[in-house]
């Protein structure tokens, strides 16, 4: 008696619904990928900004003047390093506000007051970057 060959492996409609499925998974999943990454780096900016004014803040306070750049709070140890802009990916675009106007009654001279983000890319909120 001849046994009967037992077909092996899918046919080729199979392959193709399941690559078309796969396909269709990608389609959807790829846009919220990136739209997720893209929050995630604007959380990371904020919480910069608000480390960066904090120290600012801080810096002002303790040596009764401004800093004249964001090196003095690293070379005063209120930060560890300059943290990188997370819009532009460098620490180098940080656009810092010098204001003549002092902040404090005991303040002697004037520096750094404010950070903002160098990056002229629109945030998922519609505003720049460079307002927050």
């Amino acid at each position: 008696m001849r046994k009967r060959r037992q077909p092996r492996g899918f046919t080729l409609i199979e392959l193709m619904i399941v690559i078309s499925i796969i396909m269709i998974l990608m389609s959807v999943a790829a846009p919220m990928y990136s739209q997720s990454i893209r929050r995630a780096k604007e959380a990371v900016l904020r919480q910069d900004l608000y480390t960066l004014r904090l120290a600012i803040d801080q810096y002002t306070q303790d040596k009764l003047r401004g800093p004249q750049s964001l090196d003095d709070l690293v070379s005063a140890g209120y930060l560890r390093s300059v943290p990188k802009d997370p819009a532009t990916g460098t620490s180098e675009t940080w656009q810092v506000t010098m204001e003549d106007t002092l902040l404090s009654i005991d303040q002697t001279d004037p520096g750094i007051t404010d950070v903002h983000s160098g990056s002229s890319e629109t945030a998922t909120d519609g505003t720049l970057y460079s307002e927050w």
